[in-house]
């Protein structure tokens, strides 16, 4: 309230500063809450001082008078009366005056109105409502002033007349407004609501950081040509193929080395490796010590003994080995990395996302530090964090956390050191529990330590005109104005402020000076890690769906309203919203690729694609948001028709049944929407996983690609875009050029992969490869192996000629 600073836009009705909503009219609504209970706690007491006060001295009992006491009820209620009278008037004239004060306050309230086509004061609100709650103050400031002076005079029948006629002005205010809005507003609604279904638009898109959103025009002519390939070589060569679900999985299988080492999540970043910026995908290996064998699960060891983790997993988004796994660039314990950008002189984590206990170090006996074959290595913390452990201090931790083992175990001595709140995100909302949190929080390499990135958002559900969005804490006004770095190994914690105009962010600086740096301050390594946050991004994406209809006519009809594009996912081909993506890409007719957020648009109840909103996340460009929308004429295919032409693809569908036999499961991964000047495809990995081992791991063992009318499968990226656009990338440099010739490749002379007879007529070739699919099945029942692989490679050969023929039938 003291240190509000102004929003720079006013409301329409009022001409109040924004500011006057977010900050000071909390405050007065306090107040009036304030007034309102002290109000009601006089007058309690009053009435019982009262009451008591009569009784004594009128030598009443208390009982209640029978029949033969007619005369003492009368003296009973005018002595009440002539001993209450004033003080009634006054609380009445006192209780008028508040009214007046909270109708004073729903004059501006009435801009957070709710109805079915806005949210904010519409044309009843503002012509009735309004005049409504003037004529109630004026009636309360009489009513006030009447009563008092009633009051005084010991007047006790003209009291009743203030409240009467109060009452009965708000009753008929009420009749009249809905009278206006049933036979009048409804039934020319949008004539009557035009000129303030523009201000829900106009404050809205201001609420969520929509106005300055850059439309641009994307013909999706669908042509990519040899030049856009060439000029888009790094996008391309950047398309990840690896998924961060089946990648959390690999993680903690192949990198996880013992049972209580967890990777609880991978995160999307950019490192610069080699020279060359691109996608990784980073997980840091935590600690978590319920996992540790029961009989493991002592005081000393939950506490004392295992309290950090250890390092960090990272690979390429674009990149898998031979067998399909993710190519570590970093891995193992110690860390080791052929990157200087990548190396670690501090890899412990006693900060994390999932550390949630305490812990003691600088004990008599060392830590475990990390596995080293059938030896452990031990360490002692060096680093600031933590409370000395004086007697006192080992009191109140023991009161605190409820076990006297604090006080009496024999191991803590005077060096040693209390970590407490070692979890990441209550320890943000401990420091500072005013801004609201994003929920994923990402690990970050720089400068030989672990970092912890959370981004952190004002908020507010005061915003004139502006949609609420969410359920169980509703708000309106939302910025993504803090980046908050927390060192893995001491636990400090900065905030650094991202958005210097944001007013909100403006007014806790003022309060709290010391709490806040500029981003300025920032080194430029951890800088050069700071992205756009995802969940910002999804919330600004779901509100755009709607508010890109600036037109208040479109906007009523509800005649272009979007949604979020779906996709088919996992194993169990489950169907779920496509997600927003970071990817290194160059944004149509720019030169350089830049880390961007994405996600595509659908039209409303259709799967056909009409636009995609990119956030850029690098240097001066960091926050753009760019919104590409296609010609209304263009049809341009979405992600869901896209799975849906691969299910019924007869080249890649049974392809795709028989990877998932004798035991295996079909991963489909995210399906990538990848822009390449003014044309569209799709990138989609598929992972293969076994079916019955708990800890199995995921392999990417295809690619698929779409674009306009082709989908095309193959082993690798590099395979699938030559086969679709006849282009060879930096990734298998040795594969043919000739676009789409395979006829070309000599025949294949290992004896397990026999010749098959291609018959030239397409029909003929489905029902041989049908035939050739069910021999496969009747050997693998047999256990003949053998016959079984034959009957796959005959079958991949049928296939690959049902292929060609597929590509060569002319597409009208």
């Amino acid at each position: 309230f003291i240190h509000a600073e102004p929003f720079g836009v006013t409301d329409p009705i009022f001409d109040m500063d924004v500011s006057f909503y977010v900050f000071q009219l909390p405050f007065l609504e306090s107040l009036y809450s304030v007034l309102s209970t002290t109000l009601f706690i006089l007058i309690v007491v009053t009435v019982a001082y009262t009451i008591v006060h009569f009784f004594n001295n009128q030598n009443v009992g208390m009982n209640i008078p029978n029949e033969e006491q007619q005369h003492e009820i009368k003296n009973y209620f005018v002595g009440l009366s002539h001993v209450a009278t004033k003080q009634i008037g006054i609380f009445i004239g006192l209780f008028f005056l508040l009214n007046a004060f909270r109708y004073f306050l729903n004059m501006f309230t009435l801009l957070y109105s709710s109805s079915s086509i806005l949210y904010g004061a519409g044309f009843t609100d503002s012509v009735i409502r309004l005049n409504l709650y003037k004529v109630v103050i004026v009636v309360s400031l009489i009513g006030a002033v009447f009563s008092i002076v009633s009051g005084m005079r010991k007047k006790l029948k003209p009291l009743i007349i203030a409240p009467v006629i109060t009452i009965a002005v708000i009753f008929l205010g009420g009749v009249v407004a809905l009278l206006v809005e049933n036979f009048y507003v409804e039934p020319n609604q949008f004539t009557r609501e035009e000129p303030f279904i523009e201000r829900h638009i106009e404050y809205t898109r201001e609420a969520y950081g929509l106005t300055n959103v850059e439309e641009k025009e994307f013909d999706s002519a669908q042509n990519i040509t040899e030049d856009d390939l060439d000029f888009n070589a790094a996008t391309l060569d950047n398309i990840p193929i690896n998924d961060y679900r089946p990648i959390l999985d690999v993680y903690n299988s192949i990198q996880g080395f013992r049972l209580y080492y967890q990777f609880n999540d991978v995160d999307a970043d950019r490192y610069t490796i080699d020279g060359n910026l691109m996608k990784m995908f980073v997980g840091a290996r935590e600690l978590d010590n319920s996992r540790l064998d029961t009989n493991a699960q002592t005081w000393v060891n939950m506490h004392l003994k295992y309290t950090h983790g250890f390092g960090v997993a990272a690979s390429p988004a674009n990149k898998v080995d031979e067998v399909g796994q993710p190519e570590l660039s970093v891995k193992d314990i110690p860390p080791e990395t052929d990157h200087p950008e990548l190396e670690l002189e501090e890899p412990r984590i006693y900060f994390g996302e999932s550390t949630d206990t305490y812990a003691i170090t600088n004990t008599k006996s060392a830590e475990f530090d990390y596995p080293d074959g059938s030896a452990n290595q031990e360490n002692f913390y060096d680093g600031d964090a933590g409370i000395n452990i004086s007697f006192l201090n080992r009191l109140m931790f023991a009161i605190h956390e409820g076990t006297a083992r604090i006080l009496v175990s024999s191991e803590i001595n005077s060096d040693s050191k209390m970590l407490m709140r070692r979890n990441i995100s209550e320890r943000v909302s401990e420091i500072a529990p005013f801004l609201s949190y994003d929920s994923d929080p990402y690990v970050v390499v720089s400068e030989g330590r672990l970092h912890w990135i959370i981004d952190g958002f004002t908020t507010s559900q005061r915003y004139p005109y502006s949609q609420p969005i969410g359920s169980e804490a509703p708000f309106n006004y939302i910025r993504n104005s803090v980046k908050v770095v927390i060192d893995a190994y001491n636990g400090d914690v900065t905030y650094y402020i991202m958005e210097p105009d944001d007013p909100i962010v403006n007014v806790y600086a003022s309060i709290y000076p010391d709490l806040f740096k500029p981003i300025e301050e920032m080194s430029d390594d951890l800088r050069s890690h700071v992205r756009y946050s995802q969940q910002m991004f999804d919330i600004q994406a779901d509100m755009y769906r709607t508010y890109h209809m600036d037109n208040p006519r479109v906007f009523y009809n509800r005649e272009d309203e979007w949604e979020l594009p779906r996709q088919i996912y996992g194993s169990e081909k489950e169907i779920e919203e496509v997600e927003s993506t970071y990817l290194m890409m160059a944004l149509p007719e720019e030169p350089e690729e830049e880390f961007t957020l994405m996600v595509p648009f659908t039209a409303r109840q259709r799967d056909n694609m009409v636009g995609w909103m990119a956030a850029l996340n690098d240097g001066e460009n960091y926050g753009d948001l760019i919104v590409y929308r296609f010609p209304k004429q263009s049809l341009v295919y979405g992600p869901m028709q896209i799975e849906q032409r691969i299910d019924q693809d007869t080249i890649i569908s049974p392809q795709l049944t028989l990877l998932g036999q004798q035991g295996s499961q079909v991963i489909r991964g995210n399906m990538m929407t990848i822009p390449i000047e003014e044309s569209i495809f799709y990138v989609e990995p598929i992972y293969i996983k076994a079916e019955d081992a708990e800890r199995s791991i995921p392999e990417m063992k295809k690619v698929i690609v779409a674009y306009e009318n082709e989908i095309v499968m193959a082993d690798t990226l590099e395979q699938a875009l030559t086969d679709m656009f006849g282009i060879e990338t930096e990734g298998e440099p040795g594969e043919s050029d000739e676009e789409g010739d395979e006829s070309q490749e000599p025949e294949m002379e290992d004896p397990a992969l026999p010749d098959v007879e291609i018959i030239g007529e397409m029909p003929e070739l489905i029902d041989q490869a049908n035939q050739l699919f069910d021999q496969a099945q009747q050997a693998q029942q047999e256990g003949n192996w053998a016959e079984y692989g034959d009957k796959i490679a005959e079958l991949e050969e049928v296939l690959k000629s049902l292929e060609e023929m597929q590509q060569e039938i002319p597409v009208e």
